[in-house]
């Protein structure tokens, strides 16, 4: 009886060993992983990751139990240094934009306001002063809030986001009285410039740049990506290419584009003048007889891309625009 005993507490302590030593080594590994996101973080501790401090964010991180991309105050070189820290891939980041084009020159004063001014004040006063009562206040307390120097005023009226200065923290979309204000993905190029759910003839009375739900843009985008809800046009990011053609077709400009400058196309002398690309073009930029090289018309070509894409013997080339991506 005494041998078995002993072989059964014999394989009891080396289990026991090498369990000891696997718990070792996973504690140093979490340790270590926990020390090296530690000293990544910035230590403000400012809490607008939604933890109480940097330490508490850290842990959470460690342990997978939060997002990389929630500590704004570090910006993309944390994101960047975060993802490899823990193989994981980079979050898409996302920046404010603002769903509102009527300032001073499109929209007008329902009252003269000499209370405090601030937005939030202003609101509670018959919906503030502005003819479109969902449209921007103006008192910039999306300004005031912002931490990093990312929104200023413009003359116009309407607060102005610096992309390269934008974190995404999301700290002006709180503040927004009219809810104005959102996060959208950085790449993402076209947004609605519009928020207002009330009718067209209301619209048209307190805003020169609202949308009017006319249906151009949902009819015209060759991607389904807008549709009407609410009483205007709405984008589906996942699906939009930022091709530009809802731009062109929106008759009251209530879609905003962030780009400064697009491509155009350029069709060069192996173009067969199957016609493909005329047909393709959604705002008939494009002449030409058939089996004969055709033409663009740069001043009408909106850089879609759509003639790119269906030509064949590759005879068309998109130029004019650094940094393009495209469609």
């Amino acid at each position: 009886m005494l041998q078995p005993a002993l072989i059964v507490g014999s394989f009891g302590a080396v289990f026991s060993t090498i369990l000891a030593i696997a718990y070792a080594k996973l504690n140093t590994l979490t340790s270590e992983k926990e020390s090296n996101i530690m000293d990544s973080l910035p230590g403000g501790n400012c809490g607008t990751c939604g933890f109480a401090d940097c330490e508490g964010y850290g842990k959470a991180l460690a342990k997978n139990e939060t997002e990389i991309g929630k500590c704004r105050v570090g910006g993309d070189k944390l994101i960047q240094k975060l993802s490899e820290i823990l193989s994981i891939a980079v979050p898409e980041h996302e920046v404010a934009a603002l769903q509102c084009g009527g300032g001073q020159q499109e929209t007008s004063q329902r009252f003269e306001y000499h209370g405090i001014m601030r937005c939030d004040a202003a609101n509670i006063v018959s919906s503030g002063p502005i003819s479109c009562t969902y449209g921007c206040i103006g008192f910039g307390d999306c300004v005031k809030v912002c931490n990093f120097n990312a929104i200023s005023m413009e003359k116009n009226g309407l607060p102005a986001i610096d992309e390269k200065k934008c974190t995404g923290c999301g700290l002006c979309v709180k503040a927004c009285q009219r809810d104005i204000l959102i996060l959208i993905p950085k790449e993402q190029k076209l947004y609605m410039g519009c928020n207002s759910p009330e009718s067209n003839l209301i619209k048209k009375s307190v805003c020169k740049v609202g949308c009017i739900t006319c249906g151009l843009c949902v009819s015209n985008c060759p991607y389904k990506a807008i549709e009407i809800k609410n009483g205007r046009a709405e984008i589906e990011f996942e699906l939009c290419k930022n091709c530009g053609i809802c731009i062109a077709k929106c008759s009251t400009h209530a879609i905003v584009d962030k780009l400064k400058a697009r491509p155009k196309a350029i069709i060069g002398s192996n173009c067969t003048g199957c016609e493909k690309c005329k047909e393709e073009c959604p705002i008939k930029a494009i002449e030409g007889l058939q089996d004969n090289q055709h033409k663009v018309i740069l001043e009408k070509c909106i850089g879609c891309g759509l003639c790119y894409k269906v030509c064949k013997p590759k005879a068309i080339t998109m130029a004019f625009s650094l940094g393009y991506v495209e469609p």
